[in-house]
């Protein structure tokens, strides 16, 4: 800690408000759910206790952050985001757990052949699709490995496809120019109109009918789209694109409309923003534009973008923003034409609206105006919804599929989409859920020599995944009973225990040693399996391989100046800070994701040697303060227990045996019980609003996802106000 001296004032503090909030006893049994309850908070002193104790435990984090807020030139950014989240680690107080990753696949398609950023559109199952790469043949895991491996050795996009296109033949594999596959209720759009909602239901159908700014390629390095070039100001403030020339608008039998013009994007923000705004708060940085949605303003032309001609846009921002460029992708973004809008009753500012009898836009297919990759060919209600490639389409040469069909699946038949794949109707991949996975593992390959099933031969274990699940240390515990019935999940310890607990948890070795010490994989087992329990792990917040660096760069680490290649990922940046530190966990591998590099599928925190060296540690350390921690004295640490579901048991049992065996007993997990209601968890441990509902002192399971591409988006909430302090007591 940085100030050990003020660390134990804090524990003295915490001690004495304890002590002060119960009367006089004599048998020292009152149990801390009768004392500290919801009536009887403090809210200004917990409110500046919790103050001070953020200051006290994340202020070098906050401090590196801040720096890299600071900073414009991309890799230096990146290198201080990663120095601040090893700071973030070092606390152990945020504890990475798991990502949504981990289950079986088959699938013809070529590894990394599209974008896999997880925001905007241009990834995944979105817009990225029009470059996707089909084999006409289900790929073996050795052959996806080799090509993910190759992936990453080469330098640009067209590196990788030249390299595939020359592997597919040599190996005679031919390409597919369709791609047919499932989607299931809850994906049809209600309305056609992809600026007027957030909904990914709509969004993500739509967003093969237009096309950005600036697209992903599948190196995930941004390239010209419907911008050819864009320059930004020496402030970072206002972003100028140059739109490409004779860009056409075309209907959804691909008739000319107009050109596309600057002005459609100004357009397209004002509509958004008459729609209510829940799409335009992804690129609330514009000026003004926050105040145009609330009203406060009603002139659009004071709002930060505008046209000075056909072929230039300007988008002026509050502050430099250096990921605004990565929310170019998101339907916000999309540009909305406004001739054919017009056309179609459309109005702007306070003459639009959408129930006017003469409003058709957005009401169907062939209500909209398309510039993407695609035209909606077919849509019928819970049937089918097709698309055909647009030939008006400015780079329509770079397509690969000529049609992508979606086929409904009502959900009845959990194998629609496995008997689906294997009779060829759906020919890209498939993810192999419980039904599926049975039946992967009972049929075997036609013409197999031995006789091989398709699970034996085929299958291969998805990791790649953006989303970050952690568990948590409650430094700041008030709660000991649920917030919104105080009559359950009442912990059974007793004002002293608390005491105890509460100083133990303010100890940074203590932490540590609990961080260390969790078998994680031992606890995903029972819900996964055997084979797949590390798959699922993540070793960082912020994935490793979520951003590289643009450029060569150096950062300070621990005094000396280091520079890193163009290139390097954010997770090896946070590796080599954590070892610069002196500190045991192991958050990237080189080797990872076949070659590629990664912070997941294998756990790097698990190590229960040094755990016990960090309880040694903290004995000692409170043994100074007074503390006696021992095995026949232990530490009692509330965990909100899943008892109500026979797998999340056995997950959390795994949990509590790792723990008390890595610390040797002197640590003892209180599986408190949910009374066979899963409500009860959640409001012990997930649904409150602020620090001192949270009613558990280790666990808990908050996770992120990101809303941009730069580790701003998972940071940010990890400073006072961003949402996730509450998991720790801190609001």
């Amino acid at each position: 800690m940085r100030n050990a001296k003020k660390m134990l004032a804090l524990v003295l503090a915490l001690v004495m408000c304890l002590a002060l909030a119960v009367p006089a006893f004599a048998d020292g049994g009152q149990l801390m759910a009768d004392v500290n309850t919801q009536d009887a908070i403090d809210v200004e002193a917990e409110s500046a206790a919790s103050d001070e104790l953020y200051d006290e435990i994340f202020g070098e984090y906050v401090d590196y952050y801040e720096k890299a807020l600071a900073v414009g030139d991309q890799g230096e950014r990146l290198g201080l985001m990663a120095i601040a989240e090893a700071k973030l680690l070092e606390t152990g107080v945020v504890l990475p757990y798991e990502n949504n990753a981990g289950n079986y696949a088959i699938s013809k398609v070529i590894p990394h052949s599209i974008s896999s950023v997880s925001w905007g559109m241009d990834g995944q199952e979105y817009r990225a699709l029009k470059s996707v790469l089909i084999a006409d043949r289900i790929l073996l895991p050795d052959e996806r490995a080799a090509l993910t491996a190759k992936w990453s050795e080469c330098g640009t996009a067209q590196e990788y496809v030249d390299y595939v296109k020359q592997w597919c033949a040599d190996n005679g594999v031919t390409l597919q120019n369709t791609y047919t596959t499932t989607y299931i209720s809850g994906y049809e759009p209600d309305v056609w109109d992809t600026l007027s909602t957030n909904k990914t239901a709509v969004g993500g159908p739509l967003s093969y009918t237009w096309e950005g700014l600036l697209a992903y390629d599948c190196k995930n390095i941004q390239q010209p789209a419907l911008a050819e070039s864009y320059e930004l100001s020496e402030d970072g403030t206002v972003y100028t694109f140059h739109i490409r020339p004779d860009m056409q608008w075309v209907t959804y039998q691909g008739t000319p409309i107009t050109t596309v013009k600057a002005d459609d994007w100004v357009a397209a923000v004002q509509h958004a923003a008459d729609c209510g705004g829940s799409l335009s708060s992804v690129i609330s940085p514009i000026v003004n534009l926050d105040e145009y949605v609330s009203g406060e303003i009603t002139d659009f032309s004071e709002v930060g973008i505008s046209a000075p001609d056909d072929l230039t846009l300007e988008v002026t921002l509050k502050e430099p923003t250096p990921w605004f460029v990565t929310v170019l992708g998101y339907s916000a973004m999309a540009p909305l034409c406004r001739e054919y809008y017009t056309s179609q009753g459309g109005k702007f500012g306070a003459e639009f609206d959408s129930s006017a009898a003469d409003y058709t836009y957005g009401s169907d297919p062939q209500h909209i105006a398309y510039c993407g990759p695609y035209l909606i060919s077919n849509w019928t209600y819970q049937n089918t919804i097709a698309y055909t490639k647009n030939p008006s389409y400015w780079n329509a040469d770079a397509v690969t599929l000529d049609t992508i069909t979606y086929l409904y699946n009502d959900g009845t038949d959990p194998l629609f989409g496995w008997n689906g794949f294997l009779d060829g109707t759906f020919n890209g991949g498939i993810g192999l859920g419980s039904a599926a996975l049975e039946q992967a593992k009972a049929t075997k390959v036609e013409d197999d020599p031995d006789g091989a099933t398709y699970f034996d031969k085929y299958a291969y274990v998805v990791l790649e995944d953006d989303t970050s699940f952690l568990n948590w240390v409650n430094v700041n515990r008030y709660a000991y009973a649920n917030f919104n019935d105080e009559s359950v999940m009442r912990s059974t310890q007793t004002v002293e225990q608390a005491e105890r607990t509460a100083a133990a948890k303010l100890n940074h070795n203590f932490r540590m040693a609990l961080a260390l010490g969790r078998d994680r994989a031992a606890s995903l087992a029972p819900s996964v399996g055997e084979d797949l329990k590390y798959a699922p792990l993540t070793n960082s917040y912020t994935p490793g391989s979520f951003i590289v660096a643009a450029n060569e760069f150096t950062v300070d680490i621990n005094g000396e100046a280091t520079t890193f290649p163009a290139g390097t990922y954010y997770g090896e940046v946070l590796q080599a800070q954590l070892e610069a530190d002196g500190y045991p966990m192991k958050v990237w591998d080189p080797a990872g994701n076949d070659g590629a590099g990664a912070s997941y599928g294998f756990d790097g925190w698990y190590l229960p040697e040094e755990a016990a060296k960090y309880m040694d540690a903290a004995v000692e350390e409170l043994a100074a303060e007074g503390i006696e921690v021992s095995a026949e004295n232990p530490i009692y640490l509330d965990f909100a227990y899943r008892d109500y579901s026979p797998i999340g048991s056995a997950m959390d049992q795994a949990m509590k045996q790792s723990i008390e065996t890595a610390l040797g007993g002197r640590v003892i997990i209180n599986l408190v019980s949910s009374e066979g209601d899963s409500n009860n968890v959640s409001y012990a441990a997930y649904m409150g609003d602020y620090g001192y509902q949270f009613n558990f002192d280790f666990g808990g399971s908050s996770g992120w996802g990101p809303d941009y591409g730069d580790a701003q988006t998972y940071l940010d909430t990890m400073l006072p106000t961003g949402g996730m302090m509450q998991n720790v007591g801190l609001w």
